[in-house]
């Protein structure tokens, strides 16, 4: 059996089913059908990760994302209307802290603080005095600086979002299947359909290769390269009876990451040697605890004497080795084929603006509400980074 969409999404978490609503919200009567292998998304980043929005990026492109994004957040029961069936997302806004410790660290905060502000943002930037001010029960003897979001950042509900998404792009027509992509038919130098594990295809005139920490596999069916890889990140629930901090912010710190969760902390950090993964990898290494994020964190809170992991969790970024920034748009060789990858562990929070921005490049061939040309594949053929210095 083969069925003719005009578009065709590969995956069909956050980023599949951001871009497919925006599709047939600006286009009614588009046919769209997502294509998604595990509809419970039990493995994929949308579901496995910290759920977190902020503006404290090093690119103004990055910035003007997530100022959309925020914005979308906040307001998604009224942009999605009652299709959404989504009332709120529970936006909790505490803030980012990133610590700087030395003296260029403290001047890079600053510079990278004007610039957000120039974009909307509402950063600002504290003496170690101030933080301990804000935050009496942290250490600050080595820090420099810190820089802040006192609005528009903060955490939220990742799956309400996704649900949103998909209830109301169902709603507009869209299409999701239970199925897995296993190749593309191609002639002419276009992809003409997408071959399903099943046995069926789907004839499209349009491809969106969303396919998260698969994307590269997605990329070379169409005899394309993508520099992006999974990469697994360990985290942990952990209880701390003598540092209850509801109000304190996610916390960027040298060697990890944390911000209370339910009375709770959620604290990961990056291994040393990160490199691949196997996709189907999701094993925890529970020893990142003990070894590498404990200290760390007891020596900037003496709060943290007594914890107790409580559970734990895998996730794996789509990692984009080039520069840790996203890859979207259509490629100048297969020209209906079109990038939505490589997020690094931003995507969930960049998702709106980027269906969005998705969604008009391919009913109008542009970039139109933001200029997202700086994150096209047209950089990644040149071999030219434009690199996100704030990677969490």
């Amino acid at each position: 059996m083969t069925e003719r969409v005009d578009v065709a999404i590969i995956g069909g978490a956050v980023m599949g089913a951001s871009c497919a609503w925006w599709l047939t919200r600006m286009q009614p009567g588009l046919k769209v059908v997502v294509i998604e292998r595990d509809p419970t998304y039990a493995h994929s980043a949308t579901a496995l990760s910290v759920a977190s929005v902020r503006q404290q990026f090093s690119h103004a492109t990055n910035v003007e994302i997530s100022r959309f994004g925020v914005d979308f957040i906040r307001n998604f029961s009224d942009r999605l209307g009652p299709d959404g069936g989504i009332p709120s997302l529970g936006l909790k806004e505490n803030g980012y802290l990133f610590l700087s410790r030395t003296a260029e660290g403290a001047a890079l905060l600053a510079d990278l603080a004007a610039m957000q502000r120039d974009h909307g943002a509402a950063t600002e930037v504290w003496s170690a005095d101030q933080v301990k001010a804000r935050y009496p029960w942290m250490e600050v003897g080595d820090v420099t600086a810190g820089s802040f979001g006192p609005r528009d950042e903060g955490w939220f509900d990742n799956m309400g979002l996704l649900a949103g998404f998909r209830n109301a792009a169902r709603a507009q027509g869209v299409r999701f299947i239970k199925d897995e992509a296993v190749g593309l038919d191609m002639a002419g130098g276009k992809v003409t359909a997408v071959r399903l594990a099943t046995g069926e295809k789907v004839e499209c005139g349009v491809v969106v290769n969303a396919a998260g920490t698969r994307g590269a596999t997605v990329a070379a069916w169409a005899g394309l390269s993508l520099p992006v890889e999974p990469r697994k990140r360990t985290v942990f629930v952990i209880d701390a009876p003598n540092a209850r901090h509801p109000d304190a912010p996610l916390l960027i710190d040298t060697g990890y990451y944390m911000r209370p969760e339910h009375g709770q902390w959620i604290i990961a950090t990056v291994p040393e040697g990160d490199g691949p993964c196997d996709p189907n990898d999701f094993e925890p290494d529970l020893h990142l605890f003990e070894d590498v994020i404990w200290e760390q964190v007891y020596n900037r809170a003496p709060g943290f004497d007594a914890v107790k992991v409580v559970r734990h969790w895998v996730g794996q970024y789509d990692y984009n080795t080039l520069d840790q920034n996203a890859v979207l748009g259509p490629h100048p060789d297969v020209p209906n084929f079109f990038f939505m990858n490589g997020f690094s562990g931003h995507g969930l929070q960049q998702s709106p603006a980027i269906g969005r921005g998705t969604a008009e490049h391919i009913l109008t061939g542009a970039w139109q509400s933001l200029d997202l040309s700086e994150l096209s594949i047209e950089r990644v053929i040149a071999g030219r980074p434009f690199l996100e210095l704030a990677i969490v």
